[in-house]
């Protein structure tokens, strides 16, 4: 037989799942069960026991962030020359329980604020870390559906925390004075405690991979990736895709992506200008107890946590120029409506705190859809080789603007009050949409892939004029194919995983 008559089929490689290479995932959900509950707690710890004003606030707040983004880059490189991937996620999620029983003890403003960076300084290492675990112990066809069950086990854990926080100071009785000074110490220590059940959980499940992968063969998982604007404790947890700087491409970033990350730094800059003093302004200008803050943030993770997959349809079928530029001027409004509550409403009133949840209810919602477009509007301006710089670089910015935003909205904030900082948040992100809305957008179109010509045709599935599109690892036919025939070369691909969805909602 010729070469005209052989065909070359691709069956999709198996799966690498071993035998407890799957329960690892569910270590994460305790982690995620103690930012849930540390995310509130640490601000109110600040206010409440040491009574600092808001930039003492904010400053206790940015500690933790002082260190990410050049220590996520650290851990991630130091593991691959190690090479032992286990040690460091054990060892991350271990001394961050400790750190956070030693914070919940301490007597110290000075110590609390060394402590909790520290604390930052540690779990750090659990992003990139993790993510390079799971894709060396994972086939690439694998990929995004195990990052989005991350995604999910992450979300769900946090709001689980956060009801947790809810409930008990819903539930019980009211404490005042020393009584709630241990309360919030007894739930900030269990907040650790959890965080060491997540390390023996890692200890136990997790498995050394067989090979180190290199990192630039993770690129293909930028394209299920959410964004990085908006943190709601610190990255750890979620799955982030971590791009070393030091290892970007030689290729030179586009134009216009240079005018993308101008605008994410403004845009992370006004996010963290309004989140940073956020708890001081729930507690003194709209003067919640502990239970009204948690449930503040708790309506914020859920709209966000509910809302990452639907996004990531959305931008999937509209332009995610539009959508992300929608979002971030609902936003802005939206800054602005929390001076409303204070100015209209008594305070402190049952009507003011559902106002409130509900304002933070829809600041999730936004930020669903933010993640998820700016991620997509990015990829589509980076190509090729230099996608790795570009995610590098949004990462970076994204984590110095949120340091810089939170800095400059307790300053603001402590000598200028709550409506000059709400509205300096809100130029901010219409300013980051101006430098956004000239950028030009130019979606990639589907290109079906074909068949390569080489192996010996397969005897059709069934009947003599039955199609191969039964036969596993075979596409359809171009004139199957609703948006065109095939071009270029290459086997063809496995089934396309479901897009999942991943981000995070702000503290």
């Amino acid at each position: 037989m010729g070469e005209e008559g052989r065909v070359d089929i691709h069956v999709a490689e198996r799966p690498v799942r071993r035998s407890r290479s799957d329960l690892w995932f569910i270590s994460y959900l305790p982690l995620a069960l103690s930012d849930g509950l540390a995310t509130p707690l640490v601000p109110l710890l600040a206010l409440l026991v040491f009574h600092t004003n808001a930039f003492g606030v904010t400053i206790v707040i940015a500690g933790a962030a002082l260190s990410e983004v050049p220590f996520t880059v650290l851990w991630g490189n130091l593991s691959d020359r190690v090479r032992h991937r286990k040690y460091f996620l054990v060892a991350s999620f271990a001394v961050g329980g400790v750190l956070l029983v030693a914070m919940a003890l301490t007597r110290s403003l000075t110590s609390f604020f060394v402590l909790n960076v520290l604390e930052g300084l540690a779990s750090s290492a659990s992003a990139p870390v993790g993510t390079m675990l799971l894709l060396e112990t994972r086939t690439k066809r694998w990929w995004p559906r195990d990052l989005g069950f991350f995604g999910v086990v992450s979300g769900v854990g946090t709001v689980i925390g956060l009801g947790i926080g809810f409930l008990w100071f819903s539930l019980a009785p009211a404490s005042t004075g020393a009584l709630a000074e241990e309360t919030l110490r007894f739930l900030l220590g269990l907040s650790g405690v959890l965080a060491l059940l997540a390390a023996g959980l890692a200890a136990l499940w997790v498995e050394e991979p067989r090979q180190i992968l290199p990192r630039e063969e993770t690129l293909p998982v930028a394209r299920r990736t959410s964004g990085v604007l908006e943190r709601f404790r610190r990255s750890r947890r979620r799955l982030v895709y971590i791009v070393s700087l030091a290892r970007g491409s030689a290729e030179r970033i586009p134009r216009g992506e240079y005018a993308f990350l101008g605008a994410l730094f403004v845009m992370s800059v006004g996010f963290q200008v309004f989140y940073g003093p956020f708890p001081y302004y729930l507690v003194q200008a709209a003067g919640l107890d502990e239970g009204g803050v948690f449930l503040v943030y708790l309506t914020s993770a859920i709209a966000a946590t509910a809302l990452f997959y639907h996004s990531g349809l959305l931008v999937e079928k509209v332009n995610p120029k539009w959508v992300f530029i929608a979002s971030l001027v609902a936003r802005a409004a939206l800054l602005l409506l929390f001076l409303e509550v204070i100015h209209g409403l008594p305070i402190p009133s049952a009507a003011a705190e559902l106002s409130l949840a509900g304002l933070n209810a829809a600041m999730g919602v936004t930020w669903a859809f933010i993640s998820t477009a700016s991620t997509l509007f990015l990829l589509r301006l980076a190509r090729g080789p230099a996608r790795g710089k570009a995610l590098g670089w949004y990462n970076a910015l994204a984590g110095l603007g949120g340091l810089a935003g939170t800095l400059l909205g307790g300053w603001a904030y402590t000598y200028y009050g709550s409506t000059t900082t709400f509205e300096l948040a809100s130029f901010a992100v219409l300013l980051g949409v101006a430098v956004l809305a000239p950028i030009a957008y130019r979606p990639i179109p589907y290109q079906p892939v074909p068949l390569t010509i080489k192996g010996p045709a397969p005897r059709r599935a069934s009947g003599r004029g039955a199609p191969l599109r039964d036969v596993p690892g075979i596409p359809p036919s171009p004139e199957d194919s609703p948006r065109g025939s095939p071009s270029g070369s290459g086997t063809a691909p496995g089934p396309a995983p479901r897009s999942p969805g991943a981000g995070r909602s702000s503290r």
